[in-house]
């Protein structure tokens, strides 16, 4: 029997084996590794893909979290559904070393195992910014970035333009950009990769897509969670620097882009670069009008009472947990189309889409539907969950009698398109870095754009004394976010349970 035609093992990417490889993990003990980074390779190597000799090196910061962290990897990945077997066999890749960021005689150990090694070499950095430098300073001490070896730095690179410009020129001095990946995992979700099918493989969508026929587009990205095992950090950066200097406008950037020659990386970020320089400042005493700060509250979240914010956290704060924002993208494309982005903890639903709300028909032919009732064609890119395209556009009712109109959906998901298991995000951006593939990673200069935008709203948040309004676990925001698109005249569409 052959292979079923869309199966992963006849894909281009999979037919690209990947090579021999060491990844080393440094904050191997850390959340986004037992929750990520171990599932996603666990998974791979359960699908075959992963070379027999390929090695991961946990490097842990404490002597005694080496003991337990054995134990942790496999209950994680026996919650991911992984067989005994499979999980014995990716355990038996993984070495444990300790090493202090600060102290360069604690990589010694780490050189000797790398040492003449012929594999591919990934340093994974899933640590705190500001331990990106010591950590590289020290690894090219032992010679650890030469050879070919490629840095995969963890979000958010620094906390504003200054120190993310002082972290890339540091790194840049030690290993070339060409072998620096700055990931987003929401560059490797499926429905963020098929947008550019979506628009450049089809030309019934790319002829639309302009401030022609599109009235608006509404980017949402919410979470149920509240502060889980991050207070310490999310207190620090909160909702803006932690999800819309990255995720959130990596969306608008590869949503808004103009088509790039080839798929090729950096023709990609090109384009994407182009779209964050000709995003509209938001200055000073725009804060007001195009920005809303919020920070949850107690409510309920699947009928369970969760705490406010600051209950949550153990004392007052102003950190933000929602945002809010309107603004435009001043380019031949885009001019006269607003962009309205949210992004939020303690939401009514975890989801993450975009919809495009396409402009009405400009005159109506059915004499006996008052226009109003027809509803504007919508596209809906789901992202999480149940990924997916949905096309909301008017049908007319089965039947002879007198004619009438109702809004229905087309409906494209991927577990049920395709008959296989739609891999997770770290699982395709791992592998990517593996293969040297840089196209769904930032490059420099647009992290230091997406700072460059976000620096004033903070700075006018400051300035003005803008602090975040209160809204309840469990709804879709504050109400003032509801009047920042109200005012234009439109409506936030709610992501769906189902």
């Amino acid at each position: 029997m052959p292979d079923h035609p869309f199966s992963p093992s006849t894909t281009a990417t999979e037919r690209t084996p990947v090579p021999a490889f060491d990844l080393v993990i440094f904050g191997a003990t850390g959340d986004l590794a037992l929750r990520k980074l171990y599932p996603a390779m666990a998974r791979r190597d359960d699908e075959g893909v992963l070379p027999p000799e390929s090695r991961i090196i946990a490097m842990a910061h404490q002597a005694r979290h080496i003991q337990d962290l054995p134990r942790q990897i496999e209950a994680r990945l026996t919650t991911e559904g992984l067989s005994a077997e499979t999980i014995a066999r990716f355990m038996r890749r993984i070495t444990i070393l300790q090493a202090d960021a600060h102290d360069p005689g604690s990589f010694a150990a780490l050189s000797a195992i790398l040492d003449r090694s012929p594999h591919v070499r990934a340093i994974y950095l899933s640590t705190a910014p500001d331990l990106f430098v010591p950590i590289c300073r020290n690894l090219a001490q032992h010679g650890l970035l030469d050879g070919g070896a490629r840095l995969i730095l963890e979000k958010p690179i620094g906390r504003d333009l200054a120190t993310a410009q002082e972290i890339n020129d540091a790194v840049a001095r030690l290993i070339p950009e060409s072998r620096t990946y700055r990931i987003d995992h929401y560059l490797g979700k499926e429905t963020v990769q098929n947008l550019l099918v979506l628009r450049f493989a089809n030309t019934l969508f790319e002829r639309s897509w302009s401030s022609r026929d599109i009235d608006h587009v509404q980017i949402t990205v919410a979470e149920t969670v509240g502060l889980e095992a991050r207070a310490g950090y999310y207190d620090r950066v909160g909702a803006l620097r932690d999800m819309v200097q990255n995720h959130v406008l990596q969306l608008l950037c590869l949503f808004a882009s103009e088509p790039p020659n080839q798929l090729e990386a950096d023709a990609v970020r090109d384009e994407k670069l182009r779209v964050l320089k000709a995003l509209r400042p938001i200055r000073e005493g725009d804060v007001s009008r195009s920005t809303v700060r919020g920070q949850y509250s107690q409510g309920s979240i699947d009928g369970k009472i969760v705490p406010g914010y600051s209950d949550e956290l153990g004392h007052p704060s102003d950190t933000e947990t929602f945002v809010a924002l309107r603004c435009e993208v001043d380019n031949w494309r885009w001019a006269g189309v607003p962009f309205y982005l949210r992004t939020g903890k303690r939401l009514s639903l975890r989801s993450s889409e975009i919809v495009v709300v396409f402009k009405p028909v400009p005159h109506s032919i059915f004499t006996n539907v008052a226009q109003e009732a027809l509803a504007p064609n919508r596209l809906v890119l789901r992202l999480q969950p149940n990924d997916g395209l949905q096309l909301h556009m008017m049908m007319k009712v089965p039947g002879s009698g007198r004619l009438k109109l109702v809004p229905r959906t087309l409906d494209l998901r991927y577990d049920t398109a395709f008959d296989f298991r739609t891999p997770d995000a770290y699982e395709r951006l791992l592998t990517d870095v593996i293969r040297g593939d840089q196209t769904l990673f930032m490059r420099r200069d647009e992290v230091e754009a997406a700072w460059a935008w976000v620096d004033p709203i903070i700075r006018g948040w400051q300035d003005f004394n803008v602090r975040p309004f209160r809204y309840p676990a469990g709804s879709w925001g504050p109400s003032q976010a509801i009047g920042l698109i109200e005012r234009d005249g439109r409506s936030w569409v709610d992501p769906e349970s189902s």
